[in-house]
């Protein structure tokens, strides 16, 4: 795969679709390589017209790592967020928002459409707010404002999130195990994956890269980064939020708390959608992604 030098670090990316189409720039979740956008979905975006760009974030995948930074204490980062204060971390979401806009220039793209899920839902927000030149439209994806206030994930989806893995090289069946069982419980309720294409996501995640310390520091990233209630509030470009009703990580309320903060920003609540991309709903997401792009194109 492809790799660039952006905002001074070394990332790695994809492309598909002619160079004719609507630049869209796809960002990961939490730990996620991009090889996690299902290609069922990537085929349904330039289907539809985009130019798709998806990207490893900094420390996951084949992009730099932060290794030099060490592992972060992340009880003592949410005990610092439970007090009231602000805690030092490695680098931050708005980092990784820069890293996105740098890779752009550095492809020679002068503005995209935006769209993240979860983590990288609000890695899309602060491209849209920070670097509001480089954005045709938003997109945000199971993501969230992240104010306080907004409801946690459910135990069980915050206890898959976190509990450690062994490293696919030393115990691979486990590894797997816990994967696909993490991947249940933030699952579609309504679509429910099969097992074997589960398995088969995380097989690939274990032969490519897997970087848990990456992992930990951009989740250090999330919970040093402040709340983005004020800026969404200042935008003015076509934002769409997707959000499913049944997302038991990044709770419904977190993705009607970002809609409620954009400008004219149209939410599509999805019944019996998890926390995932489920073969069923790839056509209606790509459509609403669409349907966005087409309002930044009647807007210009």
């Amino acid at each position: 795969m492809p790799q660039t030098t952006a905002n001074g670090i070394r990332l790695t990316y994809e492309t598909y679709g002619p160079e004719t189409g609507a630049p869209l720039l796809l960002i990961c979740g939490l730990g996620m390589q991009m090889i996690r956008w299902p290609q069922g979905f990537l085929d349904a975006l330039v289907a539809r017209g985009f130019h798709v760009i998806a990207m490893d974030n900094r420390d996951v995948g084949l992009s730099q790592g932060f290794d030099e930074a060490g592992v972060p204490d992340l009880q003592a980062i949410v005990a610092e967020r439970q007090a009231g204060r602000w805690p030092a971390a490695p680098y931050c979401l708005s980092d990784m928002a820069a890293d996105c806009a740098g890779l752009l220039d550095a492809l020679g793209i002068a503005q995209a459409h935006v769209a993240g899920m979860s983590m990288g839902g609000m890695i899309a927000q602060l491209v849209a707010c920070d670097h509001r030149a480089k954005a045709l439209s938003l997109t945000s994806i199971m993501s969230t404002t992240s104010e306080p206030g907004l409801p946690p994930g459910t135990p069980a989806a915050l206890e898959a999130l976190s509990k450690p893995r062994p490293h696919p090289d030393d115990d691979l069946e486990t590894f797997l195990k816990l994967s696909v069982a993490a991947s249940r419980a933030i699952g579609s309720p309504a679509f429910p994956a099969p097992e074997a294409e589960i398995h088969a996501r995380a097989l690939a995640d274990a032969r490519r890269a897997w970087r848990p310390q990456g992992f930990a520091r951009q989740y250090a990233a999330i919970m040093a980064s402040p709340g983005r209630a004020a800026k969404l509030a200042a935008l003015d470009l076509p934002a769409t939020v997707i959000h499913g009703v049944q997302d038991p990580l990044v709770r419904f309320e977190g993705g009607k708390a970002t809609a409620e903060a954009i400008p004219g920003c149209e939410l599509v609540a999805i019944e019996g959608m998890g926390h995932d991309l489920p073969t069923e709903l790839h056509a209606r997401i790509a459509d609403a992604l669409a349907a966005t792009a087409e309002r930044a194109r009647a807007a210009a």
